[in-house]
């Protein structure tokens, strides 16, 4: 995919060297871009989030023994363990707490993916909360996002996301990796063994694992990646959380995921994270 620069320009931008890093690797890195102060507040939001959801109404099912919930245009994922309460995955998630509606609109957030995506106006298109809990937190599978999207989206080459750390990543706690150079390859086969979820993994075969990049990075930092890219976790072996937002942009007016609504980003808005 080609970068094409926007009108919009502010000192969030693209670099020339991210630009190259993306078409290359398909992903940025920005470490340490939230004050301890906004993360506070974000943490807070999130956690407010967790207990709100847990606590709801909803449809229940189960897919290949894992609780699911639905509630309010939110899928509410829980821990695989049997008879699991914690919860693993919220999405989407900014429109139940004001301050992670704001983040959606943050120039921080925003700028960048005007030159990720290619157009002077972006819109969100989904978002979610990933929780790995100290020592039960479970890891992902190595997979892409978009062949899960294709079904309901013809643009998943402007799909972009960014993933936001609420808490130092690190190996022992499960870190983001991701297949260094695997958006360039399109949609990968999925793993074929007869099971329902099988076909949203990656097979193993079809990339090389050896190229995985493992984000260590303080709280706070940011990475950029294309919906194109392979990519995982490890479980969270540690005493300490890891905790992250994932926020997916696509080019502006377009309408949400599991929303029915359109949600422009970063037009007539608050520009950063309210503190």
């Amino acid at each position: 995919m080609s970068l094409t620069q926007p009108s919009v320009k502010n000192s969030h931008g693209l670099t020339a060297e991210e630009e190259r890093a993306y078409r290359e690797d398909g992903f940025v890195i920005r470490r340490s871009v939230f004050s301890e102060v906004e993360l506070q507040k974000l943490r807070q939001a999130v956690e407010s989030v967790v207990e709100r959801a847990a606590a709801g109404g909803g449809r229940r099912y189960f897919v290949e023994g894992n609780r699911y919930v639905e509630w309010e245009h939110v899928t509410v994922q829980y821990e695989h363990a049997p008879d699991s309460r914690t919860v693993r995955v919220i999405e989407p998630f900014h429109h139940l707490h004001p301050q992670l509606d704001a983040l959606v609109d943050d120039e921080r957030m925003v700028a960048p993916m005007r030159g990720l995506v290619g157009s002077d106006s972006v819109a969100l298109w989904t978002d979610k909360i990933n929780l790995k809990r100290p020592r039960e937190g479970s890891g992902f599978r190595w997979h892409q996002d978009s062949p899960y999207w294709s079904h309901v989206c013809d643009h998943t080459d402007r799909l972009l996301n960014v993933l936001v750390t609420l808490d130092d990543a690190t190996l022992e706690n499960g870190c983001f990796r991701v297949i260094r150079g695997s958006h360039r390859q399109g949609f990968l086969p999925g793993i074929q063994d007869g099971s329902e979820l099988g076909p949203l993994f990656t097979d193993p075969g079809s990339f090389e694992e050896n190229e995985q990049v493992a984000f260590e990075v303080p709280a706070g930092s940011q990475v950029f990646f294309a919906a194109h890219s392979v990519h995982g976790s490890q479980p969270n072996h540690s005493d300490r959380a890891r905790r992250a937002l994932v926020l997916t942009y696509q080019p502006g007016d377009s309408p949400m995921f599991k929303i029915p609504a359109t949600r422009n980003a970063g037009e007539s808005r608050r520009s950063e994270v309210a503190v």
